[in-house]
């Protein structure tokens, strides 16, 4: 587990959808997020600069979902399913990257996985 930048691959389960990015804190931020989505997602992703992310392979492959304010922007592949990668609306500037799709890595490595308190978003409150 290293908090140095790093590049990676990542791919969906079928092969269809390929990725690459740039993980400014290496693998050192594995989290998951507790909002209504993520919660029931699961997946433990890792931060990429959302500048660095190029699909390489199957760009017409993707689904994108989103609600809300529409700023999260969560893609998964239309054949397999899997949840790739999402633009993060805390900060838009920023990538979450499937921990489970990086070519190589373990998941089961990484737990426990740190949890983000996504249920009381910034956003959502009141000024």
């Amino acid at each position: 587990m290293t908090d140095k930048s790093i590049d990676i691959t990542a791919t969906c389960h079928c092969g269809a959808v390929a990725l690459t990015a740039t993980l400014p804190n290496g693998l050192g931020d594995v989290g998951r997020c507790t909002c209504s989505f993520c919660s029931r997602r699961q997946a433990p992703a890792v931060t990429a600069t959302a500048a660095s992310v190029v699909v390489t392979k199957g760009q017409d492959n993707l689904s994108l979902y989103t609600w809300g304010t529409n700023t999260a922007q969560h893609y998964f592949c239309k054949t397999c399913g899997i949840y790739t990668h999402h633009k993060r609306r805390a900060d838009p500037s920023t990538c979450g990257i499937n921990l489970g799709c990086i070519e190589g890595v373990k998941p089961w490595e990484f737990e426990p996985v740190k949890w983000t308190d996504g249920i009381n978003h910034p956003s959502d409150r009141e000024n």
